[in-house]
Order: structure tokens, then sequence, then C-alpha cells
């Protein structure tokens, strides 16, 4: 009798004749329910629960197949489906991308209200799997309700959105397709190089229509996440460039982070006597007390970090997709002789800035490099800059860390303002808080083993210059895609990841209006997080980005309309009644005297704590050492644009061309 893998033939003919009657949706569930992943040795469930908002396109299908069977699966309830993809994509994130969340919404606009976060999932690399109810493939009550009618071609629906933004996308429109489908998206999700939002769009018949899936398709699966180190010849061209080299820098990118790296990388730093500056996605991979960390870089960076880069002749790139803000549009790196290398384990990302390349996991590569320049003898040629440019810092961040209101006599940090606004906010809310004495204050006073969240506005800015910690992922900055909105829903995420530990979102009042709806959903769960509110009556960074480029301050500070513009008085909000009204514990904050006392009472809170600040607009920090691209305008009538152009223009000059 023959054999196949210790079992015979005909064994082996009868379990691939073994199946089981169920419907799409229930099928979903079972097999979801049994993917692992296995990283290092160490093997993890790979799908925690189910996110929903049940319309009519889910509720009778997937709805039937979580209530009557969801194995191991939690079931949570979403406010906002946009929203409740954030939660899962801050989940995913905060594991390392070792577990996801799957959401699931009804057909139109549940559907479409899921695209802006799965793009956000995709471009930072976050594996974030949904389900958007789809309409009849059967066609047989078409326009169903909901649906979205193209005259053109009767195959496309709301759906149809979802491929631009998502790594994997399909439609089942046989039941026998799920399989393929499932396996196809967990190899998306799985892979560290190609990661993203994966959609897999549901007609809505075929969701509850019955197939006799093969058995052996919800077996155990382990997908291993694995570490492969470059090819020797790229990593002998990195130590070839990177032996050369008297002043290098190291860019610690979020893939730093997700290959858990970073004690790796301070080791390399170390052993060559090489510093390194943080992108947002790698902010934390690395311990800020790193004697060799710089902080953030690019944009966004600190002092030290951007000194260091202009003059650089060799950039050190690890994980990190070298978007604008971390190269200052490519502007920061003003050695007519520099040279880029890149660690990456995503091709496309390494081949950046015209690098010389080695496409291979962050941590098994590094420590490859270190062997090659090891051998070499290698140190940098450093001699006492590194240590200047991080005392020049140091100094500035005590300076932005004690600036107070003075009274009517004080001078905000950012100059181009609408000169209404700061003593008009003063009157208006009593808010005496600053930004950057505001977030040290958060900094020294929270415990060290929170984890902070930030993602939109000017809030990232200041964060990456001026937050510090050595936990490792303790700072959780969403600014890939920069979401507005993410930040709230993020906490219930990072919670159900570090159940804990403390858990702080810090976002602006313009962030906090855009999205706040899984307040609801934090409270359902009963999880503590807390959330603070920067409440400076406006869009203070896009005011900002206007104003300093000869435009006056329009639609970006919450001023009543005159009927033309809204340019009449601020508008007061209590954004303390919105977090009562949802039963969290609420503090209103207008000193940091009152701050710090507020954050000292929440500690001892078991709800989740809402944090109302008025804070004075304009006193975020500003570059340093830094310049950004933007789109100006090449022709107007205003002399203050037209010279703004000018800075623009000699700005592109300068920088590389790609």
């Amino acid at each position: 009798m023959q054999e196949y893998k210790g079992r015979s033939v005909e064994r082996r003919l009868e379990e691939m004749a073994e199946t089981t009657r169920m419907t799409v949706a229930q099928a979903i569930v079972k097999f979801l329910d049994n993917q692992y992943v296995s990283m290092d040795g160490v093997e993890t469930k790979f799908v925690e629960g189910f996110f929903t908002i049940f319309g009519h396109g889910i509720a009778v299908g997937l709805g039937e197949a979580l209530d009557t069977n969801p194995g191991q699966l939690r079931v949570m309830q979403g406010r906002n489906e946009q929203g409740m993809c954030h939660v899962a994509t801050a989940f995913a994130k905060q594991n390392n991308r070792k577990t996801i969340i799957p959401c699931a919404s009804s057909v139109g606009p549940g559907a479409a209200n899921m695209v802006t976060a799965c793009a956000t999932a995709t471009v930072n690399n976050i594996p974030l799997l949904v389900f958007p109810a789809d309409t009849f493939a059967s066609r047989q009550p078409d326009p169903v309700l909901q649906q979205l009618e193209q005259s053109n071609s009767l195959a496309t629906t709301t759906n149809d959105a979802f491929k631009p933004v998502c790594k994997y996308w399909d439609r089942i429109t046989r039941p026998e397709q799920l399989m393929t489908a499932l396996i196809s998206a967990m190899r998306v999700l799985t892979d560290p190089t190609d990661t993203g939002a994966c959609c897999i769009a549901l007609p809505q018949d075929v969701e509850g229509e019955s197939y006799d899936y093969p058995d052996y398709f919800f077996k155990k699966r382990v997908h291993r996440i694995t570490r492969p180190v470059a090819v020797e010849e790229e990593l002998d061209d990195l130590a070839e460039i990177i032996s050369g080299a008297k002043k290098p820098l190291v860019i610690v990118g979020g893939g730093v982070k997700y290959s858990e790296a970073g004690e790796t990388v301070e080791k390399f730093c170390e052993e060559f006597h090489i510093p390194f500056g943080e992108s947002q996605a790698g902010k934390s991979a690395c311990k800020s007390s790193h004697p060799y960390c710089l902080g953030g870089i690019g944009v966004t960076g600190t002092l030290a970090s951007n000194m260091i880069a202009k003059d650089a002749d060799v950039v050190i790139a690890i994980g990190s997709r070298l978007s604008d803000f971390t190269t200052s549009s490519k502007h920061l790196f003003q050695n007519a002789d520099v040279k880029f290398v890149t660690i990456n384990n995503n091709r496309y990302h390494a081949y950046k800035m015209d690098a010389v390349k080695a496409v291979g996991d962050a941590k098994a590569t590094v420590e490859a490099l270190a062997e090659k320049l090891r051998a070499k003898g290698y140190v940098s040629g450093y001699n006492g800059e590194i240590e200047a440019a991080k005392a020049a810092w140091d100094k500035e961040w005590d300076r932005l860390a004690g600036i107070e209101y003075t009274g009517d006599d004080f001078e905000p940090i950012i100059k181009a303002r609408d000169p209404r606004t700061v003593p008009e906010f003063v009157k208006l809310t009593n808010g005496k808080i600053t930004q950057t004495a505001a977030l040290a204050a958060i900094n020294k006073t929270i415990d060290k083993d929170a984890t902070i969240i930030t993602a939109g506005g000017s809030l990232p800015s200041c964060m990456q210059r001026m937050w510090r910690t050595d936990k490792r992922g303790g700072y959780h900055a969403e600014y890939g895609y920069s979401c507005m909105g993410y930040e709230v829903a993020a906490t219930l995420g990072v919670k159900f990841a570090e159940p804990d530990n403390e858990v702080y979102c810090v976002v602006g009042d313009s962030s906090f209006q855009m999205l706040h709806s899984e307040i609801m959903t934090i409270m359902q769960e009963r999880k503590k997080v807390n959330i603070l509110i920067f409440d400076n009556c406006g869009f203070g960074c896009i005011n900002n980005l206007e104003m300093n480029h000869g435009i006056g301050s329009i639609a970006t500070e919450f001023r009543y309309t005159d009927g033309k513009k809204p340019t009449g008085d601020l508008i007061p909000v209590d954004y303390a009644k919105i977090g009562e009204g949802y039963g969290l514990k609420t503090y209103t904050c207008k000193t940091i005297a009152e701050l710090v006392a507020a954050l000292e009472d929440a500690k001892k809170q078991e709800v989740a704590c809402l944090f109302d600040l008025k804070v004075i607009p304009k006193t975020m920090t500003d570059g340093y050492e830094s310049w950004w691209n933007v789109g100006i305008a090449t022709t107007s009538e205003k002399e203050s644009v037209r010279k703004a152009c000018e800075g623009v223009m000699e700005g592109r000059r300068e920088s590389r061309a790609y």
C-alpha cells in the first residue's frame, strides 16, 4: 500500500473528501480562528476578534456566524467604521504586526468609511483585514439599498474604491472562491515586506450561501515571520561605503521597531561611534537616553539630528520609507559628497534616494553588517560633534519646557499670526498653558512604562522633537498618513495590546472634532485610557503653514463667519462636557499646575479620563535647520506670497532632484 507522509493514500484521499457544510460567513470565522504566526520561535494567535458595525449587508450573514459560533474570537461593536479600523490598526501596530482584529461593515456608506483607514494601514505597512458587504452577486434586487450604480459597468460597486489603498483586494462571487482569497490575504497580512490593508468584499447573497468546505481548510496554520539576511554582495557594498565615512549617520525607521532590532541598532552605533536620528515610526525603537540618540530627524526633527545630518558623508537608513518629512524634502543632507545606503526588507523602499541597498531584515542584516565593519576595524571620525549637538538640543529642550505665559507682553514662538488671536484666546478661555511646556510636564509626570499616541497637526512635530522615553514602543505615532482622527480610536487599540499599562493620546481640538466616535466603544469595553485634548481654537499647524507662506489666516482658526469667510470672534468649546456626556472622568486645565494635578489624580481613576487643555495658540515648536517643499502659488497679487515663493524655489534648487 502506498503511503503519503506516513498515511496511506486511501486515508489521505478520505481526509481530502471530508467536508463540512457551512455558509461563507461561517467559514470565514472558523478559518480566521485557526491562524497563527511564529517569530523567533514564539507562536502567537494571529486573529484576536472581530470589529463590526452591523447593517443590513452583514447582520444576517456574518452576524449569524459570529452569534452562533465565534470560536475563540471576541466580537466588538464599533461606532464609526473608520474609527473601528483605526482601533484595529493601532492594535496591530502596537503588537508589532503579530496580531490583528478584522473589521466588517455593511454595504455602501459603511464600506466607504473604511477606505481612509485602509489607506492609513497600507501607508504605514500595518496589517488590517476588512470585510465590506457588497451588492448581490445575483443582481436580482438591484439596486439594493445603499448600492452605488454605474451605468458603464454593473460590476462596479463602492468596494472598488478599496483597490488603490489595499495591498490585496478580492470579491467573493462564489463560495468556493473564499478559500484562495483568505489564504492570499494571510500571505499579505503576515509578510513584513509588503503588509498593509487587505479587502475581501462580501456580496450579501453569497455571504449566506452554503458550501461543502474541505475540513483541511480549517486546520491550524502557522505563518512564519522570518529574518532574511541581505546577500553577501550587498553587505560588502555597504561595508565598503561606510568604512570610508568620517561622519556617518543612522536613520532609525519603523522597520527597526517591527524587527525588534532596537537594541541591535544601539549596539551597532556604540561599537562604530555612529549617531542616530529617528523617524516618526522609528521613534522609541531605541532608547531616548542612549548616548548616540539625537532624537527626531527632518522637518520635525531636533536641532541635534539636523545639525549632524547637514554634514553627514554617509546616511544609513534602516527600515525607513525616507519620506519628505524624514529627509526635509531631500534638502537636509547638504554635504556635496554624501552617500546613501539602506537596509530594508522591501526592495522598493531600499532603492530610494539612489541608495546602495541591502535588502533584508533589519536586525539580522545589521548584525551581519557589523561583522563586516568589525573585520575592517572601522570607527567613525567624530570628535566631540555628537556631544556638542546633544548639549545644544538639551539646552533648547529646557528652554521650550520652561516657556510660560507672561501677560499682555507675551510673545509666542510662532511669529506669523493674526494679532487678535493670542489675547483673544486668553481672555475667552483664561487658558495660560503653552504647548511645549505642557508636553514637557506630561512627559515628566506620567509613568515610565506608559505609551503615548499622536498623529495629526502640530503635536507630532513637537512630540518627535520633545518626547523622551526609554520604553521600547512607548511612542506610537501615525505619521505616514498623518490621519487626523486616529488618536482617540488608537488609545483603545493600544490598550487592547497593553492592558496593564497606562495609555495616553495627545490630540488637537481639530483632530478631536474630526473623529472621536470610539469614546463610546472605550466605555463599552471598560478600558481606562487617557485623552488629552489640546484646545487652541483651530488647525494650528496649517494656520502656521498658510501664514509662513504669505497667506492670510483663512479657514484654519475656529471663528464665526462674517457671511463670506470665518473671520469673526473665536468659538469656545467645552470639551470636558463632551467627555462627561459619555461618562468619562474629565478635567479642565488652564495652567501647568492644574495639568500636573489632573494627571496625578487620573492615575487613581479606573474609568477613562479626558483632559481639556486650554493651550495658547502659536506656542508649538518651530523648525530647526529644516525645510519643507510645498506647492506654493507661483503667481500672486500679494507681495508676501511672491517673497515666500522665492524661498520655496531656492529650497528646491538646493535639494536633491530625486
